[in-house]
């Protein structure tokens, strides 16, 4: 079972002072993609004048814009990092930044617009353009604190997780969450690119993560290894059904799925395509007529 964490003292637009270089203002815009909400990062101390660097602007809201600026007023905000371009990530990056006098700085988007789930907050914002292009392995200093730029495909094919190294801490962005897993949705989801970010972050041995949703992780072995492990056995339940001889996901999903509500099968039916399709590149499992979501699938 994965130790998931779901409390959080929360009121929309307060900064709370969350760790001595960190804040945190939540936006009002929860939902089952974002548990209570988006919650922006703010690295620095907050000293007047000092540098800051600003994490997951969040999603267009003039409400959660005004209490970002009252966050950071007085001081200089030198970086604007976005983890992906989802909608509740960063559609609030530009004219947060563009209010602040700062470049933005975020992965590559994906080359097209990508509907990820059909839900909103986890669609592209199809205008999100970073002013810096970040690839991974890039260090971004400020007053007091470095950030390391961790590449972490897998959720999104642009997701970037960001490394506090005062800290020893990873704002993870939506690659691992305390209150549940993390969405693999295809085409831009990538079941394999995630299993190996997973196992990336798992290397570090960080002693804080900091999702956009939901409270931190604040022992982080464990958790990361319940995530591996249910990723895994998700994988050979998969495989099990392909040998009892499902060949449609939608077969598969009553058994896979039975203790869950049967209104979350659709999201769930995503989740298992992204499994199928690295089963697939793997030489695990064959698809009929292609790796599509309505295909026929077999052992190979």
């Amino acid at each position: 079972m994965i130790p998931f964490v779901r409390d959080l003292d929360l009121e929309y637009g307060r900064m709370d002072v969350v760790s001595p270089l960190i804040r945190r203002v939540i936006a009002d815009n929860p939902g089952p993609f974002t548990f209570t909400g988006t919650g922006t990062y703010i690295v620095g101390r907050g000293q007047t004048g000092a540098g800051v660097a600003v994490i997951d602007p969040g999603p267009l809201d003039e409400t959660h814009l005004a209490a970002l600026l009252a966050a950071v007023e007085g001081q200089t905000v030198s970086h604007v990092l976005v983890t992906h371009s989802h909608r509740d990530h960063a559609p609030l990056a530009r004219p947060f930044a563009e209010a602040v006098g700062a470049p933005v700085l975020a992965a590559r988007p994906p080359a097209r617009p990508v509907q990820a789930s059909g839900a909103p907050d986890e669609d592209d914002d199809e205008t999100f353009a970073p002013d810096i292009v970040l690839a991974g392995g890039e260090t971004l200093d400020g007053d007091g604190w470095t950030i390391e730029a961790m590449a972490t495909p897998g959720h999104a094919s642009n997701h970037m997780a960001f490394v506090l190294r005062e800290e020893n801490a990873l704002f993870s962005g939506d690659h691992v969450m305390g209150w549940s897993t993390s969405v693999v949705v295809p085409p831009d989801g990538d079941m394999a690119a995630y299993m190996a970010s997973l196992e990336a972050v798992i290397a570090r041995g960080f002693e804080t993560l900091w999702p956009t949703h939901g409270p931190p992780i604040t022992e982080p072995a464990p958790f990361l290894e319940a995530y591996r492990r249910h990723r895994l056995e998700r994988e050979s339940q998969v495989l099990a059904r392909l040998a009892a001889g499902d060949r449609r996901i939608a077969d598969m999903i009553p058994t896979l799925y039975a203790a869950i509500d049967p209104r979350l099968w659709p999201a769930a039916s995503l989740s298992v395509w992204a499994h199928l399709i690295a089963l697939e590149r793997a030489g695990r499992a064959r698809a009929a007529p292609e790796p599509a979501i309505d295909a026929d699938w077999t052992l190979a």
